[in-house]
């Protein structure tokens, strides 16, 4: 497990992993992060830098950490699921909730199902690319 401290919480926390900062997938997370932390969640997102999601998660009542991921697949995932790995140690969630593919493929890969995770896609990837990375996410 993570973190012992997880039992001695008096609130929830939810680790938003999200690799898109724009569009719907920033608009979805907003509208998420709003809504928990009117409900008295502590709601974090780890998205990054650019595009506008840090920005409007924070005014919707969200923390904000830097998530450097690039939307390709390619030799830096390794490098982003460990730094993924570090946000959760550090934030120490009760939940993660991935948001897009590589947000899911490095929740996924960090956490082996050490903490609840919930993985939306929003868009599936084989649709959204060509070629080889199309293939790729196929299988």
């Amino acid at each position: 497990m993570l973190s012992q401290r997880r039992e001695r919480r008096d609130r929830l926390t939810v680790l938003h992993l999200a690799q898109p900062v724009e569009g719907g997938v920033a608009r979805v997370v907003t509208d998420l992060v709003g809504a928990q932390t009117q409900e008295g969640v502590r709601a974090v997102v780890a998205c990054p830098e650019g595009g506008s999601l840090s920005r409007q998660a924070a005014a919707a009542g969200a923390e904000v950490e830097r998530w450097a991921a690039a939307r390709e697949l390619g030799p830096r995932v390794a490098s982003e699921t460990r730094q993924a790995l570090r946000l959760i140690r550090h934030v120490d969630p009760d939940v993660v909730h991935a948001h897009s593919a590589k947000a899911g493929l490095a929740a996924r890969l960090a956490l082996r199902g050490r903490v609840p995770t919930v993985y939306q896609p929003h868009a599936w990837s084989f649709e959204a690319v060509e070629g080889r990375t199309a293939r790729l996410a196929r299988a």
